[in-house]
């Protein structure tokens, strides 16, 4: 082990958008205070870029709007499941009855 580097590992959080919300209303008042981005990220520990993103996402909304934008999107990505699954089954069947098998 001589001559090699520990090489520092980045935690990876995910965060519920409760949490994101919880960070933004908190980077609301800092910001109102004077604080640069920067400052801001750094003291919710994230990046500057994250927290951009999650204003574009986030910003503006409830814990409970939140909540139900997640459960809408869960439920778009079944829907789309199901669709391409139909799909599917119907492309076999006209295969079928077209004899081609």
């Amino acid at each position: 082990m001589v001559g090699q580097r520990r090489m520092k590992t980045v935690q990876h959080r995910r965060h519920t958008p409760e949490q994101v919300i919880r960070k933004l209303r908190e980077a609301d008042k800092l910001l109102a205070e004077g604080a640069d981005i920067a400052t801001v990220a750094k003291h919710l520990e994230v990046s500057e870029q994250t927290f951009y993103r999650w204003r574009n996402q986030y910003g503006g909304m409830k814990a409970d709007d939140a909540k139900r934008l997640k459960e809408l999107e869960r439920e778009n990505a079944r829907l789309k499941h199901i669709v391409a699954d139909l799909t599917l089954d119907n492309s076999a069947l006209k295969e079928v009855a077209r004899g081609n098998w």
